[in-house]
């Protein structure tokens, strides 16, 4: 079964996201930013969301990690939860 890790930024605003999009596209450190601004537990972690399978996180989610570039910083993502950023750092 393919298996992606992956780490992500959630805040509330699609402003907010596309924000701290082009912080990171413009150098500052995406688990940095993770840390200071993301609303999820994960933040702590610098957006680490470790290694899951499809399926596992809500449609949205689930498309954009197993269709996007690795290493590319993705989004906004609109889900239930508020607007993502997203980075898929491996897929097997």
């Amino acid at each position: 079964m393919t298996q992606a890790t992956a780490r992500h930024i959630l805040v509330d605003s699609e402003a907010k996201c596309e924000e701290l999009k082009k912080a990171i596209e413009g150098g500052q450190d995406f688990a940095e930013v993770a840390k200071q601004h993301s609303s999820c537990p994960s933040g702590r972690n610098g957006g680490d969301l470790g290694s899951f399978g499809p399926g596992q996180m809500v449609p949205e989610f689930d498309k954009a990690v197993f269709s996007s570039d690795l290493n590319t910083v993705i989004g906004p993502i609109q889900t239930q939860f508020g607007y993502h950023l997203l980075e898929v750092t491996s897929r097997s």
